[in-house]
């Protein structure tokens, strides 16, 4: 049998996916700012030419990487259509791709300074992100799971807040956190369980 050549389209793929790899090497370790197009290149073994050749700018670099931090990092539903659930299970999921969660919290912190390519992306996540759960706690609300008291909007924002500052921590002391539990505790806080359900295993 003769042997498949590789088409030229799956050699460019191949490569823009080596760029990438190493691209995420630098700016989770130093952040989009200090980090350089030269040195994703010297990581990613190419000369700053090739690289060029595949990404115009960093910051077209940058928007790629990010594109694929998000096909990378799906979300873990449990098919059960409960909120808590579904988060505890996408907490288990990231804790095995620390890389992309170090990636996702640099560039987050990077994209408040002025003029940084990731702001409108990161600005556009958080409201999406704060939406989306404001919307499940409506519907714990509506079937009565809601703790009496929580406003649905601003338990929307603090777990959001919660979620990327414990991973944080955890970044900074994987032995010591425990992103999953600190979830569940806030959750089960302000939610009374389904019927039928004594508790969610951390």
């Amino acid at each position: 049998m003769s042997e498949v050549r590789r088409g030229p389209y799956a050699k460019t793929a191949e490569r823009r996916q080596q760029i990438l790899d190493a691209a995420l090497q630098v700016f989770a370790s130093r952040g989009y700012q200090a980090g350089s197009m030269r040195e994703v290149a010297r990581v990613a073994n190419i000369q700053l030419s090739t690289l060029m050749h595949h990404f115009n700018s960093k910051e077209d670099l940058l928007l790629a990487l990010l594109e694929r931090r998000d096909a990378d990092s799906p979300g873990q539903r449990t098919g059960t259509g409960d909120l808590i659930a579904d988060v505890l299970s996408q907490a288990r999921w990231n804790q095995t791709i620390p890389e992309l969660i170090a990636l996702y919290t640099v560039l987050s912190a990077d994209s408040i300074t002025d003029g940084h390519p990731g702001r409108d992306y990161f600005t556009e996540r958080f409201t999406t992100v704060r939406r989306g759960f404001q919307e499940e706690f409506e519907k714990l609300r509506d079937a009565g799971r809601l703790r009496s008291g929580v406003d649905p909007r601003l338990a929307a924002g603090c777990i959001t807040a919660l979620w990327d500052g414990i991973q944080l921590q955890w970044l900074l002391q994987p032995d010591e956190i425990d992103v999953v539990a600190y979830l569940k505790a806030f959750l089960e806080l302000i939610t009374h369980p389904a019927e039928g359900t004594v508790s969610y295993q951390g």
